[in-house]
């Protein structure tokens, strides 16, 4: 049979420091220092090393459920990021290898089509001048 034994830590049964009574410990009004606002970071410690020991204020579970949630956002915006641009190239490509086309076709058969009008309203403009006339005005003849 296992028989349990309580250890009491040193660290709770040990009593606390009393501050010193020196007046000028306790002193905050002072203006010694110019970086009184300022946070200073110990030689030794890193930015980094302080904002990763602040991993131990925040819960475990909180932790887990802020990491899932970023890393789902992340995929999610890779995701979108790479369909759209996935798209953007076939609608690009299509455009120039059917759009251009098209286009210069529709232009070519308006240019057609507006040759067709002018000779329509040549012919029409001959036919109300008479048989015999043309188009074009007659030369001017020499005064005598």
């Amino acid at each position: 049979m296992v028989k349990l034994e309580e250890v009491l830590d040193e660290e709770f049964t040990r009593t606390q420091d009393a501050p010193i009574d020196d007046e000028n410990d306790w002193d905050t009004d002072s203006t010694d220092s110019d970086n009184d606002s300022e946070i200073s970071l110990a030689p030794d410690e890193s930015l980094y090393e302080r904002i990763a020991a602040l991993q131990d204020i925040v819960p475990a579970s909180t932790r887990r459920k802020i990491s899932n949630t970023v890393s789902t956002t992340t995929s999610w915006v890779k995701s979108g990021l790479l369909f759209g641009g996935k798209s953007l190239w076939v609608i690009s490509t299509t455009t120039l290898l059917l759009g251009v086309p098209w286009a210069l076709a529709y232009s070519e058969e308006q240019q057609m089509v507006e040759m067709e009008r002018e000779m329509k309203m040549q012919q029409s403009a001959s036919e109300i001048l008479g048989p015999g006339t043309s188009a074009q005005p007659a030369q001017a003849r020499p005064a005598l």
